[in-house]
């Protein structure tokens, strides 16, 4: 029988080389198609761990991992990094831009590693180039005036709405992000936010969103804890 659920992980542990006890221990966490999920944990709760399991990063100790149907045990090497790629989009705390590539450059990146995403971007742009502008203009960026300036140039805000349209580019099924508004104040938060709805709902993609801000997790479908998921971090409090 098909599992019908976008992501599962069911009975996974993971522990760190040389660690006395496991960092993660989770019996199960799953999201469907199109949900929007806030998970929080304070710094050191394994957020980051947790994050890079899903994303194919880290290999569990034991258990599954599934992402769009395909369990990732399955899934070695160089098709792993392709199956990242084809299926998740990654917004990082720090944001990741290549400092010396363009603004265009750093949105299509995904499209390099992922024909599939690629198409897809092609697709709904009319071409790459149109994409990207699409993508800009939507998260309320002015993609003529910045889609060839180098990343470095930017102002955080900018870098960080560019970071976002990477992620979502090429329609990827699950985005992750991570503390993506921990440098901003409430204002510049609560706005970006609307913008990353807007579009996350547009594309259809599922949204598992990490902060460790609950002031944050009304505006989502469901809100999870991740010490009250993890029997790891429960067996040490």
């Amino acid at each position: 029988m098909t599992d019908s659920r976008l992501l599962l992980l069911e009975d996974v542990r993971f522990s760190w080389p040389k660690a006395t006890e496991a960092t993660l221990d989770i019996p199960l966490f799953s999201m469907e198609h199109g949900e929007r999920v806030f998970l929080r944990g304070p710094s050191g709760s394994g957020k980051t761990t947790l994050l890079s399991l899903i994303a194919a990063v880290l290999s569990p100790d034991r258990g599954v991992v599934k992402v769009a149907g395909t369990d990732l045990a399955t899934v070695r090497g160089a098709a792993r990094d392709r199956f990242r790629a084809d299926h998740i989009g990654l917004v990082f705390q720090q944001f990741n831009l290549l400092p010396f590539l363009s603004v265009s450059q750093n949105v299509l990146l995904p499209c390099r590693f992922s024909a599939r995403r690629r198409i897809r971007a092609q697709e709904m742009g009319g071409s790459l180039d149109g994409e990207v502008q699409r993508l800009l203009t939507a998260l309320n960026l002015d993609a003529a005036a910045l889609r060839h300036r180098q990343a470095m140039s930017l102002s955080v805000g900018q870098q960080q709405r560019v970071a976002v349209a990477r992620a979502l580019i090429g329609r990827p099924q699950l985005v992750i992000a991570d503390e993506p508004t921990s440098a901003l104040d409430a204002d510049t938060r609560d706005a970006f936010l609307e913008l990353l709805f807007a579009e996350i709902e547009a594309t259809g993609a599922s949204l598992l969103f990490v902060s460790h801000d609950a002031a944050l997790a009304q505006r989502f479908d469901r809100h999870v804890d991740l010490p009250e998921l993890n029997r790891a971090e429960q067996a040490t409090g």
